[in-house]
């Protein structure tokens, strides 16, 4: 397996580092701003009698009466209960009782990190037990949002507890497993960011350390435990019980989120019945959301409030007779609205994948995804995705094919998936697929890529391999061509490839190899 601990750790650290280092701001400008809001902090008692540390905010005119929507915000991983202050404020100026809690296991709050399960669930019902007995929240109009870990937990407290009608899942996830373990690849770097800071900021409970133990140490015998434990900790999972209750529910999400892939949050979205919103834009995770964690301006709070406004307050503000999927292409700005996911896919083109090729595995070409959270914000800020130049590609380790040029321009819209017949020289191995847009000048920039790994095959017997891409909005230009490169190497994933293995990706007549990507003119 080729595991290199040495940049493991160094990711761990870069990555752990840069989650502290926006902890602290946040700790400093929000709480500064909100000082004179009439915020008070408080102990809460959580399931099994823990401590939860908790900030609660209250309309200026609060009386005692039960008049306001309330509304519940469990932070994200790793965050202290000040995340939220100056969002906190906005809300409780505009009518809602706000209370903002340290999840449990971290910071101060008792009790073990649980990731997202029952515990968590059963603090979320606590909490609001707690808002209704001590603030003059209305139990009729209860919601809960969060970002990341938050959204998370938001949704599924409200799979469990009816009394919450709507919520606000902020770079959260449908599928768990689905998310940092798709393509049965391990995604290395989110996973090390996320224990290295549980280890610095929290307290893992014994499943929680099983759970990061078994991921690490990649052993297929351990992946059912794996898969059992993320399942109950999926939102999709529970998505009748969430349809059942008739709970509002937006989502909200980057297409470059290197840690909970837009894939999941869109299949998640499909199984949705009731009253629902997806947003999806340019950035990593929890990007897009971040500078509303200051008070500043931002499209997705604004979201955020106007869906909670109208199901909470009953606020005509025209959310409920908008087309409710919104989505903000990475290359050139703009919006786009459509009904329903269905629509925002467009007619599929197969690009042929002609030929054979065999790529040795254990180097990595070049060709990659970026870095988590570096990458994604880049292409959102600047338009500036992960790129490489294809010609030079060194193609005894990676695999290339090219399209055609394109007369005009087209719209990616969808997921592209890959058709192709592997055959591995060791029964187990990783690669990753990644989907160019190449200039003229043969710089290719990311529009999508996807890891694969498989275990317990016959080297050198063939297999057909089907893998889904990661969901993207990209427009490509007149003149440009697509380009897919398949390497076995990607910073962001643990690769599972044994010394000496090669891969042969080749095209059978009767079952010919080929790309299928979502494209339209533009």
């Amino acid at each position: 397996m080729g595991l290199n601990r040495k940049a493991l750790r160094t990711t761990a650290a870069g990555a752990v580092s840069a989650a502290l280092i926006a902890g602290s701001a946040l700790g400093a400008a929000p709480a500064a701003q909100a000082a004179s809001g009439g915020i008070r902090f408080v102990d809460i008692p959580g399931h099994g009698g823990i401590v939860l540390k908790a900030g609660v905010v209250t309309p200026a005119d609060a009386g005692r009466s039960r008049g306001h929507p309330l509304i519940v915000l469990p932070t994200s991983w790793g965050f202290p209960r000040i995340q939220y202050l100056a969002p906190a404020q906005k809300l409780a100026d505009s009518g809602y009782v706000v209370v903002t809690y340290t999840v449990r296991g971290f910071w101060q709050s008792g009790g073990q990190v649980d990731v997202a399960g029952p515990q968590d669930w059963a603090d979320a019902s606590k909490v609001i037990d707690w808002a209704l007995a001590h603030t003059p929240a209305d139990p009729g109009r209860i919601g809960m949002a969060g970002v990341s870990y938050g959204a998370g937990i938001s949704v599924l407290a409200a799979q469990h507890d009816p009394r919450i009608k709507a919520v606000a899942s902020l770079s959260g996830w449908g599928d768990l497993t689905g998310s940092i373990y798709s393509g049965r690849t391990q995604h290395i770097q989110a996973a090390a960011l996320l224990r290295g800071a549980a280890a610095l900021t929290g307290r893992e409970s014994p499943e929680t350390r099983r759970a990061f133990d078994a991921f690490f140490a990649a052993d297929p015998a351990k992946e059912q435990e794996l898969l059992d434990w993320g399942r109950k900790r999926s939102p999709t999972t529970y998505a009748d019980a969430l349809n059942a209750n008739g709970t509002a529910v937006f989502l909200a999400g980057g297409w470059g989120d290197t840690v909970f892939p837009p894939n999941q949050t869109v299949d998640f979205y499909n199984r949705l019945t009731g009253p629902k919103r997806l947003e999806l834009r340019p950035g990593d995770h929890a990007t897009s959301e971040f500078p509303g964690l200051f008070g500043l301006p931002n499209d997705v709070w604004t979201s955020t409030r106007r869906w909670f406004d109208h199901h909470l307050k009953g606020r005509d503000n025209g959310i409920d007779r908008e087309q409710p999927v919104r989505i903000e292409p990475r290359s050139s700005g703009g919006h786009e609205s459509h009904p329903d996911w269905k629509s925002v896919s467009a007619d599929r083109r197969k690009f042929a994948l002609t030929g054979s090729a065999t790529i040795h595995a254990g180097v990595d070409s070049g060709a990659n995804g970026g870095i988590t959270f570096l990458s994604g914000l880049l292409d959102q800020a600047a338009r500036i995705p992960p790129t490489a130049y294809i010609p030079l590609l060194p193609r005894r380790w990676a695999a290339v094919w090219q399209s055609e040029t394109c007369a005009t321009p087209q719209q990616v819209r969808g997921t592209a998936t890959l058709h192709t017949t592997l055959t591995p020289a060791k029964e187990s191995g990783t690669f990753v697929a990644h989907l160019y847009d190449v200039g003229p000048l043969g710089i290719g920039k990311l529009i999508t890529h996807a890891p694969y790994t498989w275990h317990g095959r016959t080297p050198g017997t063939p297999f057909t391999v089907d893998l889904p891409l990661y969901t993207t909005a990209y427009d490509l230009p007149a003149g440009h061509r697509l380009a897919l490169v398949v390497d076995t190497v990607d910073p962001l994933y643990l690769e599972h490839n044994p010394p000496g293995a090669q891969l042969t990706f080749s095209s059978p007549a009767n079952d010919p190899s080929h790309v299928s990507v979502p494209l339209r003119e533009q």
